[in-house]
């Protein structure tokens, strides 16, 4: 079971974003009743936590939405692609929390879901035993994604699904237990 905490904090997005309401970056999670970030910067409301660029809103159990910006830790400009412009927005991401095998990463993976980001105790800093966070990137519009935390894994981006957006589905989750 997946919950959001905390209130609404579209305050902390950039105007020329356009954060709808409800969205958040830095978003704390309740998974198997403890509460869990997404790893990253702290460069959220109160040094909260997260990829950069992302900004989520709760929408199931076990499911998120996000928004994916042009915009790095702490603001940084034009941090996932030099091409697409400052700050815009580059993908809506869909999020299912599940836990991570061989025959869940293939599933995933012909599904659009091929990299997997993890889920980060804001108790302990340890990471979920089990569970991570499967991610769908759906591009918005044309651009080459070549910067972000793994600019090896630069290409060009057009819009429908990113199967090549950081593909790390089929690599084992070293389990943080």
């Amino acid at each position: 079971m997946v919950a959001a905490l905390g209130s609404t904090l579209v305050s902390a997005a950039p105007e020329d974003k356009k954060v709808p309401a409800g969205f958040v970056h830095g978003i704390v999670i309740n998974v198997d009743g403890v509460d869990y970030y997404l790893e990253g910067p702290p460069d959220g409301p109160g040094g909260a936590r997260d990829i950069p660029g992302h900004y989520w809103v709760i929408a199931g159990q076990d499911r998120m939405v996000g928004r994916h910006y042009n915009t790095g830790p702490f603001g940084a400009p034009n941090w996932w692609s030099s091409d697409a412009g400052d700050g815009e927005l580059i993908y809506i991401v869909q999020a299912v929390i599940d836990t991570w095998s061989q025959e869940k990463a293939e599933t995933y993976a012909l599904r659009g879901y091929v990299h997997y980001h993890e889920l980060v105790s804001a108790d302990s800093g340890t990471l979920h035993p089990s569970k991570v966070v499967w991610l769908k990137h759906i591009a918005r519009t044309s651009f080459t994604l070549d910067g972000g935390p793994h600019p090896e894994f630069a290409h060009d981006v057009t819009p429908g699904i990113d199967y090549e957006f950081i593909p790390n589905g089929l690599t084992p989750y070293p389990s943080g237990g």
